[in-house]
């Protein structure tokens, strides 16, 4: 075990594949991962996983927790119900414990205001600007986003979202956090040899 557990959020339509890089290896790093639901009933995925989680969205607390991550969802554009989301976002972000959104919940944030005054990023500008939220001037072109403690990354980067995790929490950093993106982002074979000497095979 390394430190507190990760927190995932779990929630109807929830795109599984958004995460599983992060997950995985945070896994690996000895991180827990603890799926957070709206309450104790599961959940069904977009990809039809059934997903029983840990804890309800209500008992989680920033206190007990290393990252809190969010998912994008067709909820979060079609009704309010994952607004508390974006709340237990703002209440681990004012304790000073990170937050990363991906995709759909990064609009979410925006419509918490959570992305007026740090620098960000999402599907595209447009998307974000659409929710009316007042921080268009800091959204920023790029696969990935850190700012103030909150990841930000769009609907097509897992690999960078989970890049950007990885980098916060310590997990890699420098040559072989480079090594482990050109690997799985771009299947740079050179990039293989890179994390087999860091890990010292």
């Amino acid at each position: 075990m390394t430190g507190k557990p990760v927190h995932l959020a779990v929630y109807d339509t929830f795109a599984d594949w958004e995460t599983g890089y992060a997950t995985a290896y945070l896994a690996r790093a000895g991180y827990e991962i603890r799926t957070v639901g709206p309450s104790g009933e599961p959940v069904t995925s977009l990809g039809g996983l059934r997903v029983q989680p840990a804890h309800a969205l209500d008992a989680v607390r920033p206190s007990g927790s290393s990252l809190l991550i969010l998912p994008g969802a067709d909820l979060w554009d079609t009704s309010d119900d994952l607004a508390p989301f974006a709340r237990k976002a703002r209440e681990f972000l004012d304790a000073g414990v990170p937050v990363a959104a991906i995709c759909g919940a990064t609009a979410g944030l925006a419509r918490e205001g959570l992305l007026d005054d740090r620098r960000h990023t999402g599907a595209v500008s447009f998307y974000l600007a659409a929710t009316g939220y007042g921080g268009g001037e800091r959204y920023v072109d790029a696969d990935g986003v850190t700012d103030g403690g909150l990841i930000t990354a769009g609907p097509t980067e897992p690999v960078a979202f989970a890049r950007e995790i990885l980098r916060l929490l310590g997990v890699y950093e420098g040559e072989v956090l480079d090594a482990w993106y050109r690997l799985f982002h771009d299947s740079d074979p050179q990039a293989y040899a890179v994390l087999e000497k860091a890990a010292g095979r």
